[in-house]
């Protein structure tokens, strides 16, 4: 399956106001609401708080894709943000998270979960693809970039 299946333009957000790790959840989960319509955003920050305690999602080089599974979900759902500023999300290099993918995934998931993180880490690993989702002017470059990167 295909980051560019997952994710809906309208679910990307281009300039991330948070200054927290809880504040960037809580961002990305609202995101993902817009685009699902019936999930309790309260219940999706939750289950990635309760992730995020069993180790952060930030996995350097200015990346972290928080991630969680949900009872009665369907399907996947993916946000992605970016934060100019950066957010302190304890990641595994120190460095603050700029570039950011949120997965919502039904609880009895397992193979498709775990593809669909290593496509985002796979196409995170390209520093020249990090480099281009940060200097895009707006979510619509953004999830162009996304799009052609992951055609590849």
């Amino acid at each position: 399956m295909k980051i560019a299946d997952l994710l809906k333009p309208e679910a990307i957000i281009g300039d991330l106001m948070a200054a927290s790790k809880n504040e960037a959840l809580t961002e990305l989960t609202a995101s993902v609401v817009k685009v699902a319509g019936n999930l309790d955003r309260d219940e999706v920050v939750r289950v990635l708080q309760e992730r995020e305690r069993l180790g952060s999602t930030g996995i350097g080089e200015g990346v972290a894709i928080p991630h969680g599974k949900l009872k009665n979900l369907d399907s996947l759902l993916l946000s992605f943000g970016r934060s100019r500023e950066g957010v302190d999300f304890d990641s595994m290099d120190g460095k603050p998270a700029h570039l950011f993918f949120l997965l919502v995934a039904p609880e009895e998931s397992v193979g498709v979960h775990l593809k669909t993180l290593a496509r985002i880490s796979k196409l995170l690993k390209n520093a020249d693809v990090r480099q281009r989702l940060l200097d895009a002017p707006g979510a619509e470059e953004i999830y162009h970039i996304i799009v052609e990167e992951d055609q590849q």
